[in-house]
C-alpha cells in the first residue's frame, strides 16, 4: 500500500513539474498567443554580390537558422522594388528539435523530423532563394525596413518577444524622395530630414536590436561611399526610428 503511494506521489510529482507544453499554430509553428523572439533577416538583391560575400552571407544565415531559439520566429525576406516594400520567402517559429524532450511525457524522434522537414529545410531553400540576384535601378530600404515594422513588429502579441532586424546590404538608399549615391553627395542626417522621405518613412522599430552587414560597393577600385559617414547616418536612422541598439559589422570580400 505505502508503495503504491509512493510510487503515484512520484508519478504526480513528475507530471506537475513537466513544464507545459506550448500550443502550437499548425501553419506557422508559432505559439498560439504569439512568438517568444522575432528574428527578420532583410537581404538586399538590388544588386549582385561577390562570390566571397556570397559564401559569408549564406554561413550566417545557416548559423541563424541552426541557432534560432525554440518558439522564436524567422522571417526572411528580400526587398520587393517593384512594391517599395520587402517581401517575404519564409516565415515560421522554430517549434524545436527535440533536444531535452522527455521519452515518458513526448516524442523526441517526432519532434526532430517535424523540425526538419517544416522549419530547417524550408529556411535553407529561403536563403538560396535570398542571396540570388535581383538587379534593379532603386533601392528602397526604408520603405522595405517600414514594411517589416508594421508587419512584425507592431501587434499586440509582438509587443513582448524579443526583436531582431538584420540587414544585409551595401545600405544605398536611392529613391525619388531621398538618395544617397554620390551624385547626390551630402550624407547627412540634416539633409535627409529636410527631405520628403523623413516623414514618409518615420517608423518605430519597437526597440529591436539591429544588425546591418554591410556590403561595401567600389568604382575603379574604391568605396562608393564615405563608410564611416554612411554607417553613422544609418545608426542615426535607426535609433530616430527606436531601435534599440546598432551593430554595423562589414562583410568580408567587399
Amino acid at each position: 500500500m505505502l508503495l503504491a503511494i509512493a510510487a503515484g506521489g512520484g508519478l504526480a510529482y513528475f507530471y506537475f513539474s513537466t513544464p507545459k507544453r506550448l500550443t502550437l499554430d499548425a501553419q506557422s509553428l508559432c505559439p498560439v498567443d504569439g512568438p517568444q523572439g522575432i528574428s527578420v533577416v532583410l537581404v538586399d538583391t538590388s544588386d549582385d554580390l561577390p562570390e566571397t560575400t556570397r559564401r559569408e552571407v549564406q554561413v550566417i544565415l545557416d548559423d541563424m537558422i541552426a541557432s534560432l531559439p525554440p518558439f522564436y520566429k524567422l522571417d526572411i525576406r528580400v526587398l520587393d522594388i517593384a512594391g517599395a516594400r520587402s517581401r517575404s520567402l519564409f516565415s515560421k517559429c522554430n517549434p524545436g528539435d527535440g533536444v531535452g524532450l522527455s521519452e515518458w511525457t513526448d516524442n523526441p524522434r517526432i519532434a526532430r523530423l517535424r523540425w526538419i522537414e517544416s522549419f530547417r529545410k524550408p529556411a535553407s531553400e529561403a536563403v538560396r532563394s535570398s542571396i540570388a540576384s535581383a538587379k534593379a535601378t532603386s533601392s528602397p530600404l526604408m520603405a522595405a525596413i517600414q514594411d517589416i515594422a508594421i508587419e512584425q513588429f507592431s501587434s499586440a502579441a509582438s509587443q513582448n518577444a524579443k526583436k531582431t532586424l538584420t540587414v544585409i546590404s551595401d545600405m544605398i538608399e536611392y529613391t525619388r524622395d531621398y538618395s544617397q549615391y554620390p551624385k547626390d553627395g551630402d550624407l547627412s542626417f540634416q539633409r535627409y530630414k529636410q527631405s520628403p522621405a523623413y516623414l514618409k518613412f518615420r517608423t518605430d522599430l519597437h526597440g529591436a536590436i539591429v544588425v546591418i552587414r554591410y556590403v561595401t560597393r567600389q568604382s575603379r577600385g574604391q568605396p562608393l561611399l564615405n563608410n564611416t559617414r554612411h554607417a553613422e547616418f544609418w545608426i542615426e536612422w535607426m535609433k530616430d526610428n527606436r531601435a534599440s541598439t546598432v551593430n554595423v559589422k562589414r562583410l568580408q570580400g567587399t
